[in-house]
């Protein structure tokens, strides 16, 4: 038999967390944020390599492909949530429970968004350097060289309207995966609870911002013909755009105010038995 922990138990867990991470020292916060960003890296290397690996499957069935990357990439959110590690789009909700509740401040929640997408940024990248780069991973040589630049270009390619609404759907599935884990009391729980919602986005195609500081700079290392601008102007402003109205306006928000302090803050989580 397996128990989970009550909505309203996980929104007030969130809440503390929030406010606590609202009150962390830049240092330690930067620091939680470079590994959560080497973490959705080299989940996204591991999808890359595998899928991108499996040329036969890319060209008779498509959409296998597109689940089996989906399958692997969630091993660095599962890595983030576990080890304690952090990440720009699960604050992009976690902080709007205190906001909402009024025990921290708009600065608050803009400083640790600031803090916690820099930090990725910077281990998104090394990542791609180091682990992908420096490896050889991303040689022409290898039968997945291709995949990462397709899926690339086609980040860079599309509209900026459509990666923003693609950017709205994969935070909701991202905080969804958060909001899961937390309702778990055993590992095994967790890491199936957070799994099917981030498989669900990778597979469908959907923009994660933070994924994308490794995918578009790691096809640009490995020869890709786009620059900077591009990649800041056709994705990552849009995608990020899109998950912060994912995060914090379809998740953060209604899950706060279904679930406010005026309904009474528990003190032991209620537990509801599945089979």
């Amino acid at each position: 038999m397996a128990q989970i922990l009550s909505p309203s138990y996980i929104v007030d867990y969130v809440n503390d967390a929030a406010v606590s991470k609202a009150a962390l020292r830049i240092p330690r916060l930067l620091v939680m944020s470079m590994l959560g960003g080497m973490y959705i890296a080299l989940g996204g290397l591991l999808a890359l390599v595998v899928a991108g690996g499996a040329t036969g499957l890319l060209l008779e069935n498509p959409g296998l492909d597109k689940l089996l990357f989906g399958a692997l990439f969630p091993v660095g959110f599962i890595a983030v949530v576990l080890t304690g590690a952090d990440l720009f789009t699960s604050n992009c909700a976690t902080q709007m429970v205190p906001w909402f509740r009024k025990q921290v401040g708009f600065g608050d929640v803009l400083r640790v968004w600031g803090l916690s997408y820099f930090g990725n940024l910077i281990g998104a990248v090394f990542a791609a350097w180091a682990f992908a780069y420096m490896t050889g991973l991303l040689s022409m040589s290898h039968p997945w060289a291709p995949y990462i630049f397709k899926v690339a270009e086609h980040k860079l390619d599309a509209p900026f309207l459509v990666v923003f609404m693609k950017g709205i759907l994969a935070n909701m599935l991202v905080c969804l995966a958060a909001w899961q884990g937390y309702s778990a009391k055993d590992t095994l729980g967790r890491m199936v609870g957070i799994w099917v919602p981030v498989m669900t986005f990778v597979t469908l195609g959907m923009e994660h911002s933070i994924a994308n500081l490794f995918f578009i700079p790691a096809a640009m290392m490995g020869g890709m013909h786009a620059t900077v601008g591009e990649f800041v102007v056709n994705n990552l402003i849009p995608a990020t755009l899109g998950n912060i109205v994912g995060g914090a306006i379809f998740i953060g928000l209604p899950y706060a105010w279904l679930y406010s302090e005026t309904d009474g803050k528990i003190e032991q989580p209620a537990e509801t038995t599945l089979p």
